[in-house]
């Protein structure tokens, strides 16, 4: 990877958490509740598989028993998600990555333990959307795996609304990754280890992987690192 740990740690830096938006109204404890019943009933008496294809894959929030490769047809990653908190800033906005309409996506399918899915449920739900809005991109989804169709849930399928950035260069959103930062950390931390875990997994992104290098060659740029011949 022409992202290292190295340029990574240059995009770091200290940022104080503002808190969420006023204008997002967060999801009410009866609300998550009414949210997670609803998916946990949906599931059945099937097992429960999480597809993931970002940070989940690296910093899972439940219990798997067992992981697949898995693709997904009619959706592929994308930074379109505008962020001015975690890995951003109101004075420097940043990019989060969710799934969107057309072309696939390879990820991991993990299996959740059978032990308390309600618990698992209600924690990814409220690590992953925080209002009523968000909650109409957890979808059920085929997932293709070597041992046959799945069926799983998945965060952040077909955002809508103000925030959503379509239509990028894969140049602009590299220049964006490279200079965001956040409480939380970079985007470009973000981007690398997305790209280090699922070559891991035996998984290589097309586009994430010329992403990596146009933002390690941005970071370079920025702090005025030579590149090699």
């Amino acid at each position: 990877m022409a992202l290292t740990q190295e340029l990574v740690l240059l995009s770091v830096r200290t940022e104080e958490d503002r808190g969420a938006d006023p204008a997002r109204v967060p999801l009410s404890e009866e609300q998550l509740s009414e949210l997670a019943r609803r998916l946990h009933d949906e599931a059945a008496d099937e097992p429960l598989w999480i597809f993931a294809y970002g940070s989940l894959i690296w910093k899972p929030d439940f219990d798997a028993t067992l992981w697949r490769r898995g693709r997904v047809r009619g959706w592929h990653r994308s930074f379109c998600l505008r962020m001015t908190r975690w890995r951003g800033s109101e004075k420097q906005p940043g990019l989060m990555m969710a799934l969107r309409r057309g072309g696939q996506c390879n990820g991991i399918a993990y299996r959740l333990s059978d032990s308390d899915r309600m618990g698992q449920i209600r924690r990814m739900i409220r690590r992953e959307v925080g209002t009523l809005e968000d909650a109409s991109t957890i979808r059920w989804i085929t997932v293709e795996t070597d041992d046959g169709p799945l069926r799983a849930l998945v965060f952040w399928a077909g955002p809508k609304g103000e925030r959503v950035v379509a239509n990028q260069s894969l140049s602009n959103v590299a220049k964006i990754l490279a200079r965001a930062c956040g409480h939380m950390g970079s985007c470009a931390e973000y981007l690398y280890l997305t790209v280090h875990h699922l070559e891991m997994k035996g998984i290589r992104d097309r586009n994430l992987w010329r992403l990596q290098e146009m933002v390690a060659a941005e970071i370079k740029r920025i702090h005025g690192i030579p590149e090699l011949a």
